[in-house]
Protein backbone atom coordinates (compact mmCIF):
# COMPACT_ATOMS: atom_id res chain seq x y z
CA UNK A 1 0.00 0.00 0.00
CA UNK A 2 2.75 2.45 0.87
CA UNK A 3 4.57 1.48 -2.34
CA UNK A 4 1.49 2.33 -4.45
CA UNK A 5 1.05 5.77 -2.83
CA UNK A 6 4.71 6.56 -3.32
CA UNK A 7 4.55 5.70 -7.01
CA UNK A 8 1.41 7.79 -7.56
CA UNK A 9 2.93 10.90 -5.92
CA UNK A 10 6.13 10.52 -7.97
CA UNK A 11 4.29 10.41 -11.32
CA UNK A 12 2.09 13.38 -10.45
CA UNK A 13 5.01 15.57 -9.36
CA UNK A 14 6.95 14.62 -12.54
CA UNK A 15 4.07 15.56 -14.89
CA UNK A 16 3.50 18.88 -13.13
CA UNK A 17 7.15 19.75 -13.38
CA UNK A 18 7.27 18.75 -17.04
CA UNK A 19 4.23 20.90 -17.97
CA UNK A 20 5.54 23.94 -16.14
CA UNK A 21 9.12 23.70 -17.31
CA UNK A 22 10.02 26.49 -19.77
CA UNK A 23 13.16 24.73 -20.89
CA UNK A 24 11.50 22.04 -23.07
CA UNK A 25 13.19 21.87 -26.50
CA UNK A 26 10.28 22.02 -29.02
CA UNK A 27 12.67 21.48 -31.94
CA UNK A 28 13.69 18.16 -30.47
CA UNK A 29 10.07 17.15 -30.10
CA UNK A 30 9.36 18.19 -33.67
CA UNK A 31 12.15 15.94 -34.91
CA UNK A 32 10.49 12.98 -33.24
CA UNK A 33 7.32 13.36 -35.35
CA UNK A 34 7.02 11.06 -38.32
CA UNK A 35 5.52 12.09 -41.71
CA UNK A 36 4.84 9.85 -44.68
CA UNK A 37 7.45 10.09 -47.36
CA UNK A 38 6.42 11.74 -50.63
CA UNK A 39 6.56 9.89 -53.95
CA UNK A 40 6.88 6.53 -52.36
CA UNK A 41 6.20 5.02 -55.78
CA UNK A 42 8.04 6.59 -58.71
CA UNK A 43 5.69 7.84 -61.47
CA UNK A 44 6.90 8.46 -64.99
CA UNK A 45 5.33 11.24 -66.99
CA UNK A 46 4.11 9.94 -70.34
CA UNK A 47 5.51 11.46 -73.48
CA UNK A 48 2.70 12.26 -75.92
CA UNK A 49 3.52 11.86 -79.55
CA UNK A 50 1.01 13.44 -81.98
CA UNK A 51 1.16 11.96 -85.42
CA UNK A 52 -0.90 13.23 -88.39
CA UNK A 53 -3.56 10.85 -89.64
CA UNK A 54 -4.88 11.14 -93.17
CA UNK A 55 -8.70 10.85 -93.38
CA UNK A 56 -10.13 10.58 -96.88
CA UNK A 57 -12.57 13.38 -97.76
CA UNK A 58 -16.10 12.06 -98.29
CA UNK A 59 -17.62 12.80 -101.67
CA UNK A 60 -20.61 14.85 -100.48
CA UNK A 61 -21.06 16.66 -103.79
CA UNK A 62 -22.82 19.55 -102.06
CA UNK A 63 -24.10 22.36 -104.26
CA UNK A 64 -25.65 25.73 -103.51
CA UNK A 65 -29.19 26.14 -104.83
CA UNK A 66 -29.83 29.73 -105.87
CA UNK A 67 -33.45 29.03 -106.88
CA UNK A 68 -36.57 29.41 -104.75
CA UNK A 69 -40.00 28.27 -105.91
CA UNK A 70 -43.58 28.85 -104.80
CA UNK A 71 -46.67 27.15 -106.22
CA UNK A 72 -50.31 27.49 -105.20
CA UNK A 73 -53.48 26.02 -106.64
CA UNK A 74 -57.01 26.79 -105.49
CA UNK A 75 -60.58 25.82 -106.34
CA UNK A 76 -63.67 27.74 -105.23
CA UNK A 77 -67.28 26.66 -105.58
CA UNK A 78 -70.66 28.17 -104.78
CA UNK A 79 -74.03 26.47 -105.27
CA UNK A 80 -77.64 27.30 -104.41
CA UNK A 81 -80.89 25.41 -105.00
CA UNK A 82 -84.50 26.45 -104.24
CA UNK A 83 -87.73 24.48 -104.41
CA UNK A 84 -90.53 25.63 -106.72
CA UNK A 85 -92.67 26.79 -103.77
CA UNK A 86 -89.84 28.76 -102.10
CA UNK A 87 -91.39 32.10 -101.18
CA UNK A 88 -88.21 33.87 -100.14
CA UNK A 89 -87.14 34.44 -103.72
CA UNK A 90 -83.99 33.18 -105.37
CA UNK A 91 -82.67 31.34 -108.38
CA UNK A 92 -80.79 28.07 -108.70
CA UNK A 93 -77.14 28.72 -109.43
CA UNK A 94 -73.71 27.18 -109.47
CA UNK A 95 -70.34 28.87 -109.71
CA UNK A 96 -66.90 27.32 -110.03
CA UNK A 97 -63.53 29.06 -110.10
CA UNK A 98 -59.90 28.00 -110.21
CA UNK A 99 -56.62 29.82 -109.91
CA UNK A 100 -52.96 28.93 -110.12
CA UNK A 101 -49.98 30.99 -109.06
CA UNK A 102 -46.41 29.98 -109.81
CA UNK A 103 -43.36 32.04 -108.86
CA UNK A 104 -39.66 31.27 -109.06
CA UNK A 105 -36.71 33.44 -108.07
CA UNK A 106 -33.00 33.15 -108.76
CA UNK A 107 -30.58 35.26 -106.70
CA UNK A 108 -26.79 35.13 -106.86
CA UNK A 109 -24.63 37.96 -105.57
CA UNK A 110 -25.91 41.18 -107.21
CA UNK A 111 -27.93 39.46 -109.95
CA UNK A 112 -31.50 38.22 -109.71
CA UNK A 113 -34.25 36.84 -111.93
CA UNK A 114 -37.94 36.49 -111.07
CA UNK A 115 -40.76 34.98 -113.10
CA UNK A 116 -44.39 34.79 -111.99
CA UNK A 117 -47.43 33.24 -113.66
CA UNK A 118 -51.02 33.94 -112.58
CA UNK A 119 -53.86 31.96 -114.17
CA UNK A 120 -57.49 32.58 -113.15
CA UNK A 121 -60.77 31.33 -114.57
CA UNK A 122 -64.32 31.08 -113.25
CA UNK A 123 -67.87 30.53 -114.51
CA UNK A 124 -71.36 31.20 -113.17
CA UNK A 125 -74.62 29.59 -114.31
CA UNK A 126 -77.96 30.90 -113.08
CA UNK A 127 -81.18 29.08 -113.99
CA UNK A 128 -82.82 30.72 -116.98
CA UNK A 129 -79.68 32.61 -117.96
CA UNK A 130 -76.68 31.96 -120.14
CA UNK A 131 -73.31 31.17 -118.60
CA UNK A 132 -71.21 34.09 -117.48
CA UNK A 133 -67.56 34.42 -116.59
CA UNK A 134 -66.64 35.45 -113.07
CA UNK A 135 -62.90 35.57 -113.71
CA UNK A 136 -60.58 35.19 -116.67
CA UNK A 137 -56.93 36.21 -116.70
CA UNK A 138 -53.54 35.15 -118.03
CA UNK A 139 -50.59 37.07 -116.58
CA UNK A 140 -46.90 36.28 -116.99
CA UNK A 141 -44.22 38.60 -115.62
CA UNK A 142 -40.43 38.25 -116.01
CA UNK A 143 -37.77 40.50 -114.48
CA UNK A 144 -33.97 40.57 -114.32
CA UNK A 145 -32.20 42.97 -111.96
CA UNK A 146 -28.70 44.12 -111.07
CA UNK A 147 -28.30 45.34 -107.49
CA UNK A 148 -26.92 48.86 -107.10
CA UNK A 149 -27.28 49.34 -103.34
CA UNK A 150 -29.08 47.81 -100.37
CA UNK A 151 -32.56 48.68 -101.69
CA UNK A 152 -32.08 49.87 -105.29
CA UNK A 153 -31.55 47.86 -108.45
CA UNK A 154 -31.49 48.40 -112.18
CA UNK A 155 -34.09 46.16 -113.84
CA UNK A 156 -35.48 45.04 -117.14
CA UNK A 157 -38.85 43.31 -117.41
CA UNK A 158 -41.19 41.73 -119.94
CA UNK A 159 -44.76 40.76 -119.14
CA UNK A 160 -47.73 39.38 -121.06
CA UNK A 161 -51.43 39.62 -120.29
CA UNK A 162 -54.58 38.31 -121.95
CA UNK A 163 -57.57 36.02 -121.27
CA UNK A 164 -58.58 32.40 -121.93
CA UNK A 165 -62.17 32.60 -123.14
CA UNK A 166 -64.56 34.79 -125.04
CA UNK A 167 -66.18 37.68 -123.23
CA UNK A 168 -69.78 38.71 -123.86
CA UNK A 169 -72.23 41.46 -123.08
CA UNK A 170 -75.86 40.39 -122.68
CA UNK A 171 -79.12 41.94 -123.83
CA UNK A 172 -82.68 40.62 -124.10
CA UNK A 173 -84.65 40.37 -127.32
CA UNK A 174 -88.35 41.02 -127.75
CA UNK A 175 -89.15 37.55 -126.42
CA UNK A 176 -87.18 38.11 -123.23
CA UNK A 177 -84.41 35.72 -124.24
CA UNK A 178 -80.80 36.68 -123.63
CA UNK A 179 -78.68 37.48 -126.64
CA UNK A 180 -74.87 37.40 -126.16
CA UNK A 181 -72.61 39.81 -128.00
CA UNK A 182 -68.90 39.06 -128.13
CA UNK A 183 -66.69 41.93 -126.92
CA UNK A 184 -63.36 40.21 -126.21
CA UNK A 185 -61.48 36.93 -126.62
CA UNK A 186 -57.98 35.44 -126.37
CA UNK A 187 -55.41 37.94 -127.72
CA UNK A 188 -58.20 40.42 -128.33
CA UNK A 189 -56.93 42.18 -126.42
CA UNK A 190 -53.47 40.90 -125.56
CA UNK A 191 -50.73 43.06 -124.03
CA UNK A 192 -46.96 42.69 -124.23
CA UNK A 193 -44.99 45.20 -122.16
CA UNK A 194 -41.22 45.75 -122.03
CA UNK A 195 -39.73 48.06 -119.43
CA UNK A 196 -36.35 49.18 -118.10
CA UNK A 197 -35.69 51.40 -115.11
CA UNK A 198 -35.02 51.28 -111.39
CA UNK A 199 -36.51 49.16 -108.65
CA UNK A 200 -36.80 49.86 -104.93
CA UNK A 201 -37.26 46.75 -102.82
CA UNK A 202 -37.52 46.05 -99.10
CA UNK A 203 -36.45 42.64 -97.78
CA UNK A 204 -39.96 41.36 -97.10
CA UNK A 205 -43.17 43.05 -98.16
CA UNK A 206 -42.83 45.89 -100.69
CA UNK A 207 -41.27 46.69 -104.05
CA UNK A 208 -41.63 49.53 -106.54
CA UNK A 209 -40.62 49.56 -110.20
CA UNK A 210 -40.02 52.86 -111.98
CA UNK A 211 -40.00 52.14 -115.71
CA UNK A 212 -38.55 55.24 -117.33
CA UNK A 213 -38.36 53.47 -120.68
CA UNK A 214 -41.46 51.37 -121.35
CA UNK A 215 -43.04 50.06 -124.53
CA UNK A 216 -46.38 48.28 -124.80
CA UNK A 217 -47.87 46.44 -127.72
CA UNK A 218 -51.63 45.93 -127.81
CA UNK A 219 -52.91 43.06 -129.94
CA UNK A 220 -56.46 42.63 -131.26
CA UNK A 221 -56.25 39.61 -133.56
CA UNK A 222 -60.00 39.56 -134.22
CA UNK A 223 -60.34 42.23 -136.94
CA UNK A 224 -64.14 42.19 -136.67
CA UNK A 225 -64.21 42.92 -132.95
CA UNK A 226 -64.63 46.67 -133.55
CA UNK A 227 -68.16 45.95 -134.88
CA UNK A 228 -69.30 45.08 -131.34
CA UNK A 229 -66.63 46.98 -129.41
CA UNK A 230 -66.17 50.35 -131.14
CA UNK A 231 -63.14 51.41 -129.08
CA UNK A 232 -61.35 48.22 -130.18
CA UNK A 233 -58.93 48.64 -127.21
CA UNK A 234 -57.15 51.53 -128.93
CA UNK A 235 -56.21 49.57 -132.05
CA UNK A 236 -57.21 51.10 -135.39
CA UNK A 237 -60.02 49.00 -136.99
CA UNK A 238 -58.63 46.74 -139.64
CA UNK A 239 -55.27 46.47 -137.86
CA UNK A 240 -54.17 43.98 -135.23
CA UNK A 241 -51.36 45.84 -133.52
CA UNK A 242 -50.60 49.10 -131.73
CA UNK A 243 -47.34 50.24 -130.12
CA UNK A 244 -46.99 52.81 -127.31
CA UNK A 245 -44.04 54.38 -125.50
CA UNK A 246 -44.72 55.34 -121.90
CA UNK A 247 -43.63 55.91 -118.32
CA UNK A 248 -44.68 53.09 -115.99
CA UNK A 249 -45.00 52.57 -112.24
CA UNK A 250 -45.70 49.20 -110.66
CA UNK A 251 -45.94 48.62 -106.90
CA UNK A 252 -46.53 45.41 -104.99
CA UNK A 253 -47.29 44.93 -101.30
CA UNK A 254 -47.79 41.58 -99.58
CA UNK A 255 -47.84 40.93 -95.85
CA UNK A 256 -49.45 38.79 -93.14
CA UNK A 257 -51.45 41.45 -91.30
CA UNK A 258 -52.74 39.00 -88.66
CA UNK A 259 -52.51 35.34 -87.77
CA UNK A 260 -53.45 33.36 -90.91
CA UNK A 261 -54.58 36.55 -92.69
CA UNK A 262 -52.67 37.77 -95.75
CA UNK A 263 -53.09 41.03 -97.66
CA UNK A 264 -51.76 41.40 -101.19
CA UNK A 265 -52.10 44.42 -103.44
CA UNK A 266 -50.62 45.47 -106.78
CA UNK A 267 -50.97 48.82 -108.51
CA UNK A 268 -49.80 49.64 -112.03
CA UNK A 269 -49.79 52.93 -113.92
CA UNK A 270 -49.09 53.34 -117.62
CA UNK A 271 -48.69 56.89 -118.93
CA UNK A 272 -48.40 57.18 -122.70
CA UNK A 273 -45.93 59.98 -123.53
CA UNK A 274 -48.27 61.15 -126.31
CA UNK A 275 -51.40 61.14 -124.12
CA UNK A 276 -50.34 62.06 -120.59
CA UNK A 277 -53.86 63.24 -119.72
CA UNK A 278 -55.23 59.72 -120.07
CA UNK A 279 -53.25 57.44 -117.75
CA UNK A 280 -54.12 53.73 -117.65
CA UNK A 281 -54.34 52.40 -114.10
CA UNK A 282 -55.12 49.09 -112.45
CA UNK A 283 -55.44 48.13 -108.77
CA UNK A 284 -55.72 44.54 -107.51
CA UNK A 285 -56.38 43.82 -103.82
CA UNK A 286 -56.79 40.36 -102.29
CA UNK A 287 -57.45 39.56 -98.63
CA UNK A 288 -57.12 35.89 -97.77
CA UNK A 289 -57.80 34.13 -94.47
CA UNK A 290 -56.83 30.53 -93.75
CA UNK A 291 -59.41 28.42 -91.95
CA UNK A 292 -57.00 25.50 -91.73
CA UNK A 293 -54.11 24.11 -93.76
CA UNK A 294 -56.31 23.70 -96.86
CA UNK A 295 -59.57 25.66 -96.56
CA UNK A 296 -59.46 29.43 -97.00
CA UNK A 297 -61.75 32.40 -97.45
CA UNK A 298 -60.77 35.23 -99.77
CA UNK A 299 -62.16 38.51 -100.99
CA UNK A 300 -60.72 40.15 -104.09
CA UNK A 301 -61.35 43.47 -105.75
CA UNK A 302 -60.16 44.94 -109.05
CA UNK A 303 -60.44 48.50 -110.33
CA UNK A 304 -59.32 49.41 -113.87
CA UNK A 305 -59.28 52.66 -115.79
CA UNK A 306 -58.37 52.39 -119.48
CA UNK A 307 -59.90 54.95 -121.82
CA UNK A 308 -59.19 52.62 -124.75
CA UNK A 309 -61.72 50.17 -123.28
CA UNK A 310 -64.18 52.40 -121.41
CA UNK A 311 -64.50 56.03 -120.34
CA UNK A 312 -65.53 54.93 -116.84
CA UNK A 313 -63.76 52.95 -114.13
CA UNK A 314 -64.26 49.20 -114.48
CA UNK A 315 -64.65 47.33 -111.18
CA UNK A 316 -65.16 43.76 -110.01
CA UNK A 317 -65.40 42.06 -106.61
CA UNK A 318 -65.56 38.42 -105.56
CA UNK A 319 -65.97 36.63 -102.23
CA UNK A 320 -65.12 32.94 -102.23
CA UNK A 321 -64.67 29.93 -99.97
CA UNK A 322 -62.53 27.12 -101.27
CA UNK A 323 -59.46 24.98 -100.93
CA UNK A 324 -55.89 26.12 -101.53
CA UNK A 325 -52.77 24.00 -101.82
CA UNK A 326 -49.40 25.69 -101.42
CA UNK A 327 -45.84 24.44 -101.94
CA UNK A 328 -43.97 25.09 -99.72
CA UNK A 329 -46.64 25.37 -97.04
Amino acid sequence: MLRFLFTFLFVGVSCSAFSQSPDIDTAALESLRQYPKKNLLPVRRPVLQLLPVEIPDPELEMQINYWRNWVSFGVNMNQATFSENWRGGGVNSIAVGAQTNFKTEYTKEERSFVTEVILQYGKLKNKGQLQRKTNDRIYWDNKVALKLSKHWSFFGSVNFESQFDKGFSYKKDSNGDEVPTIISRFMSPGYLTESIGFEYKTPKSFWLRIGTGTARQTFVLDKDLYLTNPKNFGVTPGKTFRNELAFQLVTNFEKDIATNVNLKSRYSMFANYEQLRNIDQRLDITLQAKVNRVVNVSIAGIAVYDDDASTRIQASQALSLGVMFKIPR
